[in-house]
């Protein structure tokens, strides 16, 4: 029954993940840490590693911590909420760095319809270069229309 607890609370912290990250993006990024977020929008980057970089840090920080005290107390319900922190930082990275700001040249010409959809939903965020009039801030979960244009795109194809 244990491991059921476990993989029930990993699941659930990995989708309510998504909301904690389009939270922090929409108030933290594009607000108060804004000058850590910014290069992120600029259209020219000089540099591999970004200011925005910094994120990773400090979304790394509690998993790492809720992972040690959950191993030492006898791998609990915190350890597991660590780890699905971590495998929705792994996702995270995954989609946003690799696939769709292409920092390694993969996965380049997908026809799948919700990579489609993240792609486009992502490209609409950027549209805009400051912090305000923001929006699609999600990553693994997009508003419905951006599926919708995927579908209609790929029929065309």
């Amino acid at each position: 029954m244990a491991i059921i607890f476990n993989i029930l609370v990993f699941l659930t912290t990995f989708i309510l993940m998504e909301g904690v990250s389009w939270f922090t993006h929409k108030y933290i990024m594009h607000g108060l840490l804004w000058h850590l977020h910014e290069d992120h929008h600029q259209p020219n980057h000089e540099h591999w590693f970004e200011k925005n970089d910094a994120f990773f840090i400090i979304f790394a920080v509690p998993s790492i911590l809720l992972c040690f005290f959950g191993s030492q107390a006898g791998f609990n319900w915190l350890f597991f909420v660590g780890i699905g922190i971590a495998a929705y930082g792994a996702a995270y990275f995954f989609v946003h760095d690799i696939f769709i700001h292409q920092r390694f040249k993969v996965l380049r010409r997908t026809d799948n319809i919700y990579f489609r959809a993240i792609r486009k939903a992502h490209k609409v965020h950027h549209k805009h270069l400051g912090k305000e009039d923001g929006e699609c801030f999600g990553m693994l979960w997009v508003p419905l229309k951006y599926f919708r244009e995927a579908a209609r795109s790929a029929k065309r194809s």
